[in-house]
């Protein structure tokens, strides 16, 4: 067990000071920057229009490089810090998971988004997996579409729920920096797996229990569900329901779980991420969209909080752009 604490706490030294060296990073440097910590075939993954990209190099090409010639002065706000084994990987490699905003002043075009010169702050989530001392693969998803709003270009009318710069937790102890109990990361895990599958039966039995019945098995009444541009944050079970579960379900059918690359929990907090996590058919006009009956990927990450035997809050990263395209929406090319 002691191997097992030494290894992440390791795992967390690489990837602060990986972010500390970021933050001293610029356009020119930052891909040095990145292959100091990363190794050569290390793969990235990120949202539309950055994708999947394999070494540093590119990494820096496709996203870093274009954020830090856009944005002056940039600083993570970070919210959320924790590490753990990966509960879906035989090997039980370690993950390290930031969640937080990428804040500076948005001074030049980035991905065809009209700069303001004023502040802005770009919701991110990351998971990065350490190796023998280097970081092998990363998830870095990003809210463009909250950007988007932030610059003035509202794409989609406001017909779920509530759109506004999202804070972190409530209970402001999202950072472990430290060691955690095992036991309590254990408990954190196990409510999130009990969750995952209650959607499964759901889906697979929608009358076995009403939407507030399935909820209050693993959620708080009061629980907060911070959504990505596009279907917006909502809270208590009863406005989850009406303002994004109703809408999700009812818009989008045939749901194919396709698994999660990770799925971890340290301490309260704990998430997981897939490539894609779900496929769908765009059914019943979700996000006010005409009716497609297209099949379409959603890549997720999810974080959340655990407060005593239940979820308390839930942080969501849905790629929406290449949903979109996938259904001949081209959000971006429409900026052009």
């Amino acid at each position: 067990m002691r191997d097992r604490i030494d290894a992440i706490a390791e795992a967390k030294t690489l990837v602060q000071a990986h972010y500390a060296a970021l933050a001293r990073a610029t356009p020119d440097t930052v891909a040095d920057t990145l292959a100091a910590r990363m190794g050569d075939g290390a793969i990235w993954r990120g949202f539309h229009p950055f994708n999947l990209q394999t070494g540093p190099q590119a990494a820096a090409e496709v996203f870093w490089t274009p954020l830090l010639n856009a944005f002056s002065a940039v600083q993570r706000r970070e919210d959320v810090f924790f590490a753990a084994h990966n509960h879906n990987d035989p090997d039980q490699d370690i993950w390290v998971v930031s969640m937080g905003h990428l804040m500076g002043l948005f001074d030049a075009p980035f991905v065809g988004i009209r700069p303001t010169r004023k502040i802005a702050m770009l919701r991110y989530a990351e998971f990065n997996r350490v190796v023998d001392g280097q970081i092998v693969e990363t998830a870095m998803y990003c809210d463009l579409l909250h950007l988007m709003r932030q610059a003035g270009v509202v794409r989609f009318p406001d017909q779920t729920a509530a759109h506004l710069v999202q804070p972190g937790p409530r209970t402001h102890d999202g950072l472990l920096f430290g060691a955690s109990d095992p036991a309590e990361g254990a408990r954190t895990l196990a409510i999130i797996d009990s969750m995952v599958k209650a959607i499964d039966a759901a889906n697979a039995n929608p009358t076995a229990l009403t939407p507030r019945e399935e909820m209050q098995r693993n959620w708080h009444d009061d629980m907060l569900w911070w959504g990505p541009e596009g279907i917006g944050a909502t809270y208590t079970i009863d406005r989850y329901i009406e303002q994004h579960q109703t809408p999700f379900r009812s818009g989008l059918s045939g749901r194919t779980f396709n698994g999660h690359v990770a799925r971890l929990a340290e301490g309260n907090y704990g998430g997981f991420f897939g490539w894609p996590n779900l496929t769908l058919s765009v059914t019943g006009g979700f996000m006010g969209l005409p009716v497609t009956e297209t099949r379409a990927d959603m890549r997720v990450i999810d974080i959340y909080r655990r407060d005593g035997d239940k979820l308390a809050e839930n942080w969501i990263f849905i790629d929406m752009l290449h949903f979109l395209l996938m259904q001949g929406i081209d959000v971006l090319g429409e900026l052009a």
